[in-house]
């Protein structure tokens, strides 16, 4: 599948609040985005948009791809006339118990859920007793190049050291690409977005001492090798604001009442229930 293709597929399936778009077509059959998101969010937990890109597009594809397959397999099962015979009768009444016993479970608790409610005085108070666990770390989004030897090290700083700016960038990102043995080399050296103590500590302590658009003037030495960083960018850490939080503590509240409601309701249940156990 070509870059357009992947890229037409995640647009279509990440357009939120708009309607449903055909992705596909088979033998008449759409397939369309809000069918392959469900797929999606289902397998990923809900944590589908939050996968880095090229991993979203590669899911995105193995999804449309079972998806056109299971189309055309049930298609040829139709005309081969496995749909009339007694086994497929039989196994889909079997399906068809545990399909409405799960289907009614699921609308019972969605139900159950709706009911209940959080006050914006509960929402407040969680905010204002708990604002430790809503600060967001100091973050770098730096580059690096990682070599063997110190000597080749201070040859790469050597051929940055008179540049800045966008020369100092492009060049780092060449080297990167040429003289890196990290796995991010490919990439100009490029190690995203991360918060402070997630690397290792002297690479760590270094990055997050450096002014944006440098680059270390000697070689960092770790367990990996040396390393010549580049930082990008920074960010300040920060306490989010109320408005930026508000839903999600109101889910985690209702959450945490329905948790317990349920609790309380199943022992209901079982209390008023005839349960025999085989022995």
């Amino acid at each position: 599948m070509n870059k357009s293709i992947k890229t037409l597929l995640l647009s279509s399936v990440l357009a939120l609040g708009l309607s449903a778009q055909t992705i596909v077509t088979v033998n008449g059959v759409n397939i369309t985005s809000e069918d392959v998101n469900k797929v999606l969010q289902e397998g990923t937990q809900g944590r589908f948009s939050t996968l880095p890109t090229q991993k979203q597009q590669e899911l995105t594809k193995r999804v449309v791809d079972n998806m056109v397959v299971q189309e055309l397999v049930y298609a040829d099962a139709k005309k081969s006339g496995v749909l009339k015979s007694k086994e497929f009768k039989t196994e889909l009444d079997k399906v068809m118990v545990n399909v409405k016993k799960q289907l009614a479970a699921k609308v019972w608790e969605k139900q159950e859920f709706a009911k209940i409610s959080v006050s914006k005085k509960d929402v407040k108070a969680y905010y204002n007793s708990h604002k430790s666990e809503f600060v967001e770390k100091e973050k770098v989004h730096a580059r690096h190049i990682l070599v063997k030897t110190e000597d080749s090290a201070k040859n790469i700083i050597s051929q940055l050291a008179f540049l800045t700016g966008d020369a100092l960038k492009a060049k780092f990102i060449e080297l990167a690409k040429t003289e890196s043995t990290g796995p991010s080399g490919p990439k100009g050296g490029d190690l995203g977005s991360f918060p402070r103590g997630q690397m290792v500590p002297e690479f760590n302590d270094k990055v997050f001492s450096m002014q944006v658009g440098t680059i270390t003037r000697e070689p960092v030495k770790t367990q990996f090798g040396y390393h010549i960083i580049y930082l990008e960018d920074k960010k300040a850490g920060k306490t989010l604001t109320y408005n930026d939080v508000e839903k999600f503590i109101d889910q985690k509240l209702k959450l945490e009442k329905f948790k317990k409601k349920m609790e309380t309701k199943m022992k209901s249940l079982k209390d008023g229930a005839k349960i025999t156990y085989a022995r």
